[in-house]
């Protein structure tokens, strides 16, 4: 089934920039997804059970990278935007 995610990153630190284009520079290595940034979230596309464990890999990466941050996500399944 193919799943949208909208996830927003919210680092608790300085340079939180910079923070944010690693995280997606990050996802746009998963090539089987499609990752769309845009000005306040960025949206993944691809199977559910890929979506799920790449954002499980990412949230691991981005803690022992940075430490913590909040994510807000919205999940839309059976959704594929054109």
């Amino acid at each position: 089934m193919i799943t949208t995610v909208e996830i927003s990153m919210y680092p608790f630190q300085e340079g939180y920039r910079e923070l944010i284009q690693a995280f997606i520079q990050k996802l746009k290595e998963y090539d089987d997804l499609r990752v769309m940034p845009g000005p306040t979230s960025t949206v993944v596309v691809g199977e559910y059970e890929r979506v799920m464990e790449c954002i499980q890999e990412m949230f691991a990466w981005s803690y022992d990278e940075h430490g913590r941050s909040v994510f807000v996500t919205k999940f839309i399944l059976d959704y594929n935007p054109e």
